[in-house]
């Protein structure tokens, strides 16, 4: 069992990840400072150094969160009894939400191959993977189910839905016309279109 301390750094971890994020999606990953995460944070560079050992290792963790909240999220999808229109459905509105609620977070996870080499760069692309996966085997699932189109090209679809998926960061803003929940049931709705047998 994890202990009442344990659990308070890894809430304070997540607020600094949160913050530095925020920062590193309004001034870039080269045009922030360690000053200016531990300024937000009311904290001392110095105290931004017992998380952290630097700007590379805060965004690697940034992206290592996030990662985890994603798959934490598909994974409980694909355990369920839904089926697999129901699934995709479900992992599609999972995105959104996080993507919607975690703005900063998305924003600052383009392009790894930048920001990372050796090591990290293999845990970040291992992850990716993984959930990428997911979205294959539902709709696989799909497919055997008979369900979703039997032609569909697995890959080219999932590419599709989570390129369209990411992008929803470069415009959602919480004041625009629709809710992030009207947003994730309408991009469900089209999205299906593509795999649904006819």
């Amino acid at each position: 069992m994890t202990s009442l301390r344990a659990q308070k750094i890894a809430k304070r971890k997540q607020e600094i990840l949160r913050s530095a994020a925020s920062v590193l999606a309004e001034k870039g990953y080269h045009g922030a400072t360690m000053e200016e995460i531990a300024a937000k944070l009311l904290l001392t560079k110095g105290s931004m150094y017992n998380y952290f050992k630097n700007k590379d290792d805060l965004l690697y963790h940034c992206h290592q969160m996030i990662m985890e909240m994603s798959l934490k999220r598909i994974e409980e999808v694909i355990t369920s009894d839904s089926n697999p229109i129901e699934k995709l459905q479900n992992a599609i509105r999972a995105h959104i939400l996080l993507v919607t609620s975690e703005k900063s977070m998305f924003m600052i996870m383009d392009k790894p191959n930048q920001n990372f080499s050796n090591d990290k760069l293999n845990d970040v692309l291992e992850l990716r993977r993984n959930y990428s996966q997911h979205f294959d085997s539902i709709i696989n699932e799909g497919i055997v189910q008979k369900v979703f189109d039997p032609q569909v090209d697995v890959k080219m679809v999932r590419l599709i839905i989570l390129g369209a998926l990411n992008w929803i960061q470069q415009w959602y803003v919480q004041e625009g016309s629709k809710t992030d929940k009207e947003i994730a049931s309408a991009f469900a709705k089209y999205l299906l279109k593509m795999v649904i047998k006819k």
